[in-house]
């Protein structure tokens, strides 16, 4: 438990250090900001990929007590609070409107369905990521005063929460007997 503490420690650091880059019009220093942005992405999303399949398909409802979300609510948590948290950091379009919440959705409770969502919302947010004009990164929005930021910390709250939630599945795993995948920093 304290190396997976030391180990959210360490990616938060390095998360955050990059995100807070100042953004001043250098088309460099953006460019490199958008980088490792997308960067960090890719690798939250070949990680969160590596735990869904290290769970076993009758391991997807699997809760460690009646309080807490099953594994795929938690990848689904995930899935919906990337879709908001994203769109208002990067202005992208969000997708899945009609759906209130994956949670509830029987179609996603399968290890397949869930697997193919986490891979398109990954990806919708990377793309989005890309094609963000990181000179508005100090631009706050947001649905109203109490919850209105600049758009990067947007981004770094959507990178903090995935991980948050991405972390307590490795109590799931160890619970069910499986060793979770090695951490990803780099």
């Amino acid at each position: 438990m304290r190396t997976l503490a030391k180990t959210l420690l360490a990616l938060a650091v390095v998360v955050f250090t990059s995100a807070n880059l100042i953004v001043t019009g250098d088309s460099k220093l953006e460019s490199d900001t958008k980088a490792a942005l997308v960067a960090d992405w890719e690798r939250a999303k070949a990680f969160s990929l590596e735990y869904i399949d290290a769970m076993p398909e009758d391991g997807m409802s699997y809760k460690p007590n009646d309080q807490v979300r099953s594994f795929a609510a938690q990848f689904l948590h995930i899935a919906q609070g990337n879709i908001g948290l994203v769109a208002n950091g990067t202005g992208a379009e969000r997708i899945h409107t009609d759906v209130p919440n994956f949670e509830a959705e029987e179609k996603f409770q399968s290890k397949t369905a869930l697997r193919a969502l986490t891979v398109e919302v990954y990806d919708w947010c990377i793309e989005g990521i890309k094609n963000m004009d990181m000179s508005k990164a100090d631009e706050v929005v947001g649905p109203n005063d109490q919850f209105s930021f600049p758009r990067m910390e947007w981004i770094k709250k959507g990178f903090e929460h995935q991980t948050h939630h991405r972390g307590q599945t490795t109590i799931y795993l160890r619970m069910k007997g499986i060793t979770p995948p090695a951490e990803k920093l780099f």
